[in-house]
């Protein structure tokens, strides 16, 4: 495969911290490469470095004459005076853009929801960041970075943009870079994994799920230095093998390699014993949805719901931005009344919730981190029965990733992460019963994901999670509903269904606009007949 473009001896340094120190890469055609490690280890660094963005200390760049290179920054770079006509395509006559099958590509994957003619002023962050993407792929790239592609994006969003880039650039065809968080889209996408860490790029075949394995047996050559990260990694391994759904058709890894390492591995979680644990602290009873519905300003957003939820239960719960996911928390949180029906809620639920906002910090800004966590228990028991484990805060701060030196930290020198793991910690000190997440994995790299998820597996309540990281949510639930149409929907195939479903009721959708256009006429569109009822059955039913 020819090369693109290489890294000679890069060193980068800033005053306090040597971040690279002689790194030499290549990327060639048909390469698509995962960047992944720890935040602050210098992946955004070495992007911008290989985009001729930053200037190493010493070292160099090169680049195959002719190469072009598209940039997706982690910041917002739109003009809001602008269109998002003019954003995506500029001045490019229309004739020629709508005859790009790539453009309409992007434009129906990306932006079919939106006004053409709108300014990018009047757009929302998730709006803004679709924009700003399909910018970038309706460009001609030979190499192609990207920056946390996937942040301020839905499952569909993602699930299009994986499909995408799978398509754009198969193997001799350009190369793609991604920083990326969002461990399924790394393993959807990806078929090399870059390890940045300790000044160092390590470079690994396959996605994420191979990566986990190569980075298991390094850390078993390297004689157990980092024991508690190989364990962390051994049990996400495990957890890839054999509870993903999603992967049980298409392991990209050596099968024998990954059983012999997980021999020894318990399962993910003791479903039974967690739901034993959850009943003794809840009852039989948490909380019921019983015929709610809900509106504002007389909009409906939530009909007739019907919700038996159990203890232990494990749920995610997916929706389109705008469908009721928040509301529907509400609803079981009692923040939110219902317009039709009514909430049962047990006598000793006691429900705690981890929101996008940080609130539970606010008034400890300016108080050490030991101080803060000193206030609300000496101990905490996680696990169960012969798995049992009590530790301090300060025990549990380490596990998720914090330094003995950063415990005496105020909490607002604190980075984004430290400050979300932070407040997930508050809020099992104070030991509710059932734990709602609302976009948990925000600020977080891989390694502390891996962390939360471990930590949530031994938590014997119930669990309720909204996130737009499908990794996660299909990590720590065990299943999962959808809101559609403002009728709650289980989904026994979980996330693949819900992306099913979705797209039958934007097809139904459209036949239903093109129907009421042209009243007079047949309604033209690309469904067979079959599809045609199969999308009308659906969307009656919905």
């Amino acid at each position: 495969m020819a090369h693109l473009l290489g890294a000679e001896a890069l060193h980068l340094e800033y005053p306090t911290k040597v971040v690279f120190d002689s790194v030499t890469l290549g990327v060639s055609e048909g390469d698509r490469i995962g960047i992944v490690g720890r935040n602050g280890d210098g992946k955004s660094s070495l992007l911008a470095m290989l985009a001729r963005r930053l200037e190493p200390r010493s070292g160099r760049v090169t680049v195959r004459g002719g190469v072009t290179m598209g940039v997706l920054d982690q910041g917002d770079t739109l003009e809001d005076s602008l269109t998002i006509r003019a954003t995506v395509v500029g001045d490019m006559p229309e004739h020629e853009w709508a005859g790009d099958a790539r453009v309409r590509d992007v434009l129906a994957g990306l932006l079919a929801d939106l006004d053409w003619d709108a300014p990018v002023a009047l757009l929302s962050g998730g709006q803004r960041r679709r924009v700003a993407l399909a910018r970038l792929l309706a460009g001609d790239w030979d190499v192609l970075a990207l920056d946390e592609p996937t942040n301020h994006l839905d499952v569909e969003a993602i699930a299009w943009l994986a499909e995408h880039l799978k398509r754009r650039w198969p193997a001799h065809a350009g190369a793609l870079l991604v920083v990326t968080h969002d461990r399924w889209f790394l393993d959807e996408v990806c078929t090399v994994t870059w390890e940045v860490h300790d000044r160092v790029v390590e470079p690994f075949e396959g996605g994420y799920a191979a990566y986990i394995l190569q980075r298991v047996e390094r850390d078993r050559q390297a004689a157990a230095t980092e024991a508690r990260r190989q364990n962390l990694a051994r049990k996400e391994l495990a957890w890839l093998r054999r509870g993903a759904p999603a992967r049980t058709s298409k392991p990209r890894f050596r099968i024998e390699a990954a059983n012999a390492l997980i021999a020894d591995v318990p399962e993910i979680r003791d479903p039974v014993q967690l739901r034993s644990l959850a009943v003794s602290r809840l009852g039989k009873d948490v909380v019921d949805l019983l015929g709610v519905s809900v509106a504002y300003d007389e909009r409906e957003v939530l009909h007739d719901v019907e919700w038996r939820i159990a203890p232990g239960e494990r749920t995610g719960v997916l929706g389109v931005n705008g469908a009721g996911k928040s509301t529907l928390l509400g609803l079981v949180a009692g923040t939110v009344q219902p317009t039709e029906g009514r909430v049962k809620r047990g006598k000793t639920v006691k429900v705690a919730t981890l929101t996008q906002r940080l609130d539970e910090l606010e008034e400890h800004l300016d108080e050490p981190v030991r101080t803060v966590i000193g206030r609300l228990r000496t101990s905490y028991t996680i696990g169960a029965g012969s798995r049992a484990q009590e530790l301090t805060p300060g025990q549990l701060l380490e596990r998720l990733g914090f330094s003995s030196a950063q415990l005496s930290t105020p909490v607002r020198d604190l980075s984004g992460g430290q400050k979300r793991r932070l407040q997930l910690l508050l809020i099992l000190l104070d030991q509710p019963n059932v734990l709602i997440l609302d976009e948990p994995t925000n600020d977080l790299d891989t390694d502390m994901l891996a962390a939360m998820e471990d930590l949530l597996d031994s938590w014997p309540g119930t669990l309720l999670v909204v996130s737009h990281d499908r990794y996660f949510l299909e990590r720590v639930t065990d299943q999962q509903y959808a809101i559609l149409g403002g009728h709650l929907r289980h989904l026994p195939g979980g996330v693949d269904e819900y992306l099913r479903l979705r797209a039958l009721q934007e097809k139904a959708g459209a036949a239903e606009s093109a129907a009421s256009k042209t009243p007079d006429q047949k309604p033209q569109t690309t469904l067979s007949g079959a599809e045609l009822r199969a999308a009308e059955k659906e969307l009656a039913s919905l």
